[in-house]
């Protein structure tokens, strides 16, 4: 399906934040929507937390309020996106059917009193979930404001372990499989006397061991919210009119979440970004990451905005984001002056096209009493408000010249669900002497980041979707991709990789790719499986680390940077055809390369032997992609100073350059562009300056 991308307003982009009137504590609507069209917020979010608002008794509805607050943003040109409430139920409903509530824990339901607490595929809350969405999407669809829905919000939360869940995990399993001796010999329950004589013996998911049964019920859980998501998308399309899009907002680290597929069933992306801000955006600095729903880093931050872009390979919509401190009472890091719009032209220069701040007020009572929104407690526009307004204005003065824009690519970077759940359940990284559920990502990202900090950009792709594209396509399209985490895979999926280097592709594969096939079962084969010939090199053994390990470079190898290092990881490379472009500085890993690389049927496999530490992983991207897109505005650039660019449809070039720190920094024009804002001409080799958390578009000419 093709997005039908909301970009009809006057700006080019969708402007705006989340908005919840009901939450105040006195009547100031027409004062909040005249500060948002003065800021430049041209859209609302509206009505997805408020269930108990909606309909305060069982049958009884309260549709009309929301309709005042409609006429007034349509008044005003402010557009609406209606939310559904299904994610949180209200009182009434978990009084009268507790049996809908979720469990985390067979026989364990979670307690009530926060949000998502219910078992969405119960057929009791199914069945009021349509009254509701029935009711009230059926009331507002019409109206001229309503532009959008958003169904649900932050789906995937929980894995349900309810008996009905689970009965029917082994309906899904029987029609899989067909019978327990198929089941039997895929998962392996020969081991440890778990074979099972009937269908009735299946133990519970609470104790399991086995990573083939872990795999397959993350992978069923996936399916439920799924299903859900597109339950709701259909209920919304028989009331939705031609233009209004169906999203869902997404917070990608949930564990029931399968952010490619679920989007299937949607019109456009959208999702919930929240990074760590102040010293966490200088890049300059590693500090720790505040919370498992926060990134840090300035790469991280790009990662969130290719991650999305990724869901549909598309432009996408920003639903929440930072205003002020993001987090509970002891977290209160308000942006540094210019983080904000660097964060939102980050988001845009990877294809937002939309930017909705986490909220309009910040709220006076309940869990989320300290997350900032735009207007203080005090409900005074302020610092945060002006820097807000300051972005809505420039938006406005770039218009539509945006509008088409796609972001550049350097590197490809493969991306597979199903391995973060497998490398969840059996973590190869160790942190703190403890198992890291996070491994996958941190391999990923450690090569994502080194694109990232070597001016290169990136895109993120499904598996699926880059066997949609096909091998000679992929290698057009992305003449470098990484293939780092890989860990579950298909005969389809190694022969996708094999048949990406005959098309002359160079695919640079990192650690664990490849290990295992659809079962989460380690292939019995020659390590990395499927491509050791095409690599010229092989392991057989590997080893975490507890401390980095210096590499140095071979003779006519790549160049390596001081801090070159390996991280947490060494896989025993052995080169047998291969060139060895890097080795470690170590009495027993000096044995082994640290990256090989190979010349195979017209392409090249490039194996990377580690995970590997920043400095290094930028030493490898600008070894395999020597210029990068957005160098050509001002040739190569060093942090704190990125680029991002991209291609609009009439043939012209964007350039998005960000200064990440305190020190003021400078550019030199290689050809002539315009100010994006103020379209101003300027001309090559212009010096052009870069304040402090400063942030600058140009347009070719």
């Amino acid at each position: 399906m093709t997005p039908t991308l909301p970009v009809h307003s006057p700006s080019g982009f969708l402007f705006g934040v989340a908005y919840y009137p009901e939450y105040h504590q006195s009547d100031r609507v027409e004062t909040d929507l005249d500060l948002m069209r003065a800021a430049g917020i041209n859209v609302i979010r509206v009505g997805e937390s408020v269930w108990s608002t909606w309909e305060p008794r069982d049958g009884e509805f309260d549709l009309e309020w929301l309709g005042p607050i409609l006429d007034s943003a349509h008044h005003r040109g402010i557009r609406v996106i209606l939310g559904t409430p299904t994610y949180a139920v209200p009182p009434w409903l978990q009084v009268a059917h507790p049996d809908i509530a979720a469990e985390r824990r067979t026989g364990e339901p979670i307690p009530w009193g926060a949000r998502q607490e219910v078992d969405f595929s119960h057929p009791v809350f199914l069945r009021y979930a349509e009254r509701i969405i029935r009711a009230v999407v059926g009331r507002y669809a019409e109206h001229p404001a309503v532009v959008g829905f958003q169904v649900d919000n932050e789906p995937g939360m929980e894995l349900f372990h309810n008996e009905h869940v689970f009965a029917e995990f082994v309906t899904r399993l029987r029609a899989q499989y067909g019978d327990v001796e198929t089941l039997n010999r895929e998962w392996g329950l020969t081991y440890w006397s778990h074979r099972l004589a009937d269908w009735s013996e299946l133990w519970r998911p609470d104790g399991n061991s086995f990573p083939q049964y872990e795999l397959a019920w993350r992978r069923f859980q996936t399916d439920l919210t799924t299903e859900f998501i597109a339950w709701q998308a259909e209920l919304v399309r028989e009331y939705s009119r031609p233009g209004q899009f169906v999203t869902t907002c997404l917070q990608y680290g949930r564990p029931a979440l399968d952010d490619e597929r679920v989007n299937r069933a949607l019109d456009v992306t959208a999702g919930n970004p929240y990074y760590g801000m102040q010293d966490r955006l200088d890049a300059a600095l590693e500090l720790s990451q505040l919370s498992q729903w926060t990134t840090t880093g300035v790469p991280a931050l790009f990662r969130q905005a290719d991650r999305m872009y990724a869901s549909k390979q598309g432009r996408y919509l920003v639903t929440e984001t930072n205003a002020q401190s993001i987090g509970h009472s002891d977290t209160n890091f308000p942006p540094y002056p210019g983080q904000l719009k660097q964060a939102a032209y980050t988001f845009i220069s990877r294809g937002a096209a939309m930017i909705e701040y986490w909220h309009w007020h910040t709220l006076p009572y309940g869990i989320e009493t300290y997350w900032g929104g735009v207007l203080p407690h005090s409900l005074v526009p302020g610092r945060v408000y002006s820097e807000v307004a300051d972005i809505g204005q420039e938006l406005s003065a770039i218009g539509t010249a945006l509008d088409g824009f796609e972001p550049d690519a350097d590197v490809g970077i493969l991306w597979s669900n199903p391995s973060r759940y497998a490398l969840q359940f059996e973590p190869p990284l160790r942190v703190n002497g403890e198992p890291d559920p996070e491994s996958y990502e941190k391999i990923v990202d450690a090569f994502h980041r080194g694109a990232i900090d070597a001016g290169r950009q990136t895109r993120l792709l499904h598996l699926d979707q880059a066997a949609a594209l096909g091998a000679d396509v992929l290698a057009d399209r992305y003449p470098v991709l990484v293939a780092a985490g890989v860990y579950v895979t298909t005969e389809v999926d190694r022969q996708l990789l094999r048949d990406y280097v005959a098309a002359g592709g160079h695919l640079i594969l990192g650690p664990r790719t490849g290990y295992a096939d659809e079962e989460a079962r380690a292939r019995v084969e020659v390590a990395p499986p499927g491509l050791a010939d095409l690599a010229g090199a092989r392991y057989e053994e590997y080893s975490n680390l507890e401390h980095d390990v210096p590499v140095l470079a071979t003779p006519g190898g790549l160049s390596v940077s001081d801090g070159a290092a390996a991280r947490l990881w060494i896989d025993g490379l052995i080169a047998d055809d291969a060139e060895v472009l890097a080795r470690y500085d170590h009495p027993r890993f000096q044995d082994f390369p640290a990256v090989t690389s190979h010349a195979a049927e017209g392409g090249r496999v490039t194996v990377v032997g580690c995970v590997p530490a920043p400095p290094f992983a930028a030493d490898i991207i600008r070894w395999a992609v020597p210029a990068g897109h957005g160098r050509e505005l001002a040739g190569d650039t060093a942090l704190p100073v990125t680029v991002a660019s991209g291609s609009l449809p009439d043939g012209r070039r964007a350039w998005f350059v960000f200064n990440w720190g305190w020190e003021p920094q400078a550019i030199t024009l290689a050809r002539t562009v315009s100010d994006t804002v103020t379209g101003t001409i300027l001309a090559t080799g212009t010096d052009v300056s870069l304040a402090a958390w400063s942030t600058r578009t140009f347009l070719s000419q």
